[in-house]
């Protein structure tokens, strides 16, 4: 059996049984999946989960899932770099990236659809739905091919090309709707309350939110069982940031690490970053606005867990930050010409934040620092069609080449 009691109200407390609702009846709270921590446990261990799978089922007892089968495509275990060239670059000596541009559909949103597709299917649903930014529709109509599920996603209309292809080639129903997430969303869950079908964001949204915590769990695992002192998350509806905080607690309370520590740092583009104009008015109260990035896969005006990513920042004694186009451009750029990695808009989000707070000195030199990122850059090579085109061309002879060679500076290596 699972470990997991039931749901709870995050306002009231008011409790329920393991369902598909995410809205208290009692005070309209969001309600999220409680555990049996003491059984857990005594019977968790570090090297119990080191002989598990290779993905976010290593952690299955802090999960909500009992005993069904699980809906899996090998997600997570992504790699966790040392940042060599870009900690050198900005005085960081311990900088690491969570590189989850490599999960199945090529972003972290393969780790709670997995755990929401799950739980879809043993409370016997045949369909499985998502309102999306994008990257969530991929995930959701790569796990419902695997789980022969029927499935339909919904997207604004004006989603980047590369986005739309990568949802499509699993063959859900996609449907564009003229207007903002917020307005998808907002259609979504009139369909969920009438059709009855699995809304992973919405009336599965507590099961779902809880697969983004296996990115705390790898990250600490992969430190040799520690937490970092500081991260950095790019933030959109705030799930996942909220949930990455919880899962370095839970391993705490646990006693699978020491005491976390880390500060939580919040990332969002400038034209869509209510939570962090919040912050900086030290306020909780997020004001909703209407999005205007290129950095889609987190243009969510009206945040779900805005309230509470404020709390965390403040319970952590993190931070929040934003950034431009342009910065966003420059963080795409920057990432993959120092460490190798493309990532789509959201990772230029996360590391243009990372390097203002470095070069602010927010950041400690000595510190460990991890920066998530958590989409692939052929998701939205729009964003960077600028550096498509050849340096130089040539005949195919060994002459044209030296000729070339003399005379083409393009052709002298590049570093970094």
């Amino acid at each position: 059996m699972g470990y997991t009691q039931g749901l709870v109200c995050r306002e009231c407390g008011a409790k329920y049984d393991l369902a598909p609702l995410h809205v208290c009846e009692a005070c309209f709270g969001p309600l999220e999946v409680t555990y049996d921590y003491a059984a857990i446990r005594a019977s968790i261990s570090r090297e119990e989960i080191e002989r598990g799978p290779k993905s976010v089922w290593r952690y299955r007892k802090l999960l909500p899932v009992e005993d069904e089968p699980v809906v899996d495509l090998q997600t997570g275990f992504t790699p966790l770099l040392k940042a060599e060239n870009l900690g050198r670059l900005l005085g960081l000596r311990n900088l690491y990236i969570k590189n989850d541009t490599v999960n199945p559909s090529f972003s972290f949103k393969d780790r709670p659809v997995t755990v929401a597709a799950t739980r879809a299917r043993a409370f016997g649903f045949d369909t499985i739905a998502c309102a999306s930014t994008g990257n969530l529709a991929a995930a959701v109509a790569a796990h419902a091919a695997k789980a022969a599920m029927k499935c339909v996603v919904f997207i604004p209309a004006d989603l980047e090309p590369s986005k739309i292809v990568n949802i499509a080639v699993y063959g859900p129903t996609l449907v564009g709707i003229r207007g903002s997430y917020d307005d998808v969303n907002r259609l979504c869950a009139e369909i969920a309350d009438r059709y009855g079908w699995a809304f992973v964001n919405i009336n599965l949204r507590p099961y779902y939110a809880e697969g983004s915590k296996t990115l705390a769990y790898e990250v600490a695992e992969q430190l040799g069982w520690r937490a970092p002192d500081s991260v950095i998350v790019p933030t959109a509806s705030g799930a996942l940031f909220t949930r990455i905080a919880r899962g370095f607690q839970e391993l705490s309370d646990l006693g699978l690490i020491s005491t976390a520590h880390t500060h939580m740092g919040l990332a969002q583009a400038a034209g869509c970053s209510p939570i962090v104009a919040a912050h900086e008015a030290s306020s909780l109260t997020v004001r909703p606005v209407k999005p205007s990035t290129i950095a889609k896969s987190l243009a969510i005006g009206n945040p779900a867990d805005g309230y509470y990513c404020l709390k965390t920042i403040r319970e952590t004694n993190g931070f929040a930050g934003s950034v431009s186009d342009e910065e966003i451009v420059a963080g795409m750029k920057l990432l993959a010409r120092t460490e190798g990695v493309f990532a789509e808009t959201a990772g230029g989000v996360a590391i243009g934040v990372l390097k203002k707070a470095a070069e602010s000195g927010q950041l400690d030199p000595d510190e460990t620092v991890v920066v998530y990122v958590t989409g692939n850059g052929l998701k939205t090579p729009e964003a960077v069609a600028d550096t498509s085109r050849i340096s130089v061309t040539i005949g195919s002879t060994m002459d044209a080449f030296e000729a070339a060679l003399r005379t083409q500076s393009a052709l002298e290596p590049v570093h970094a």
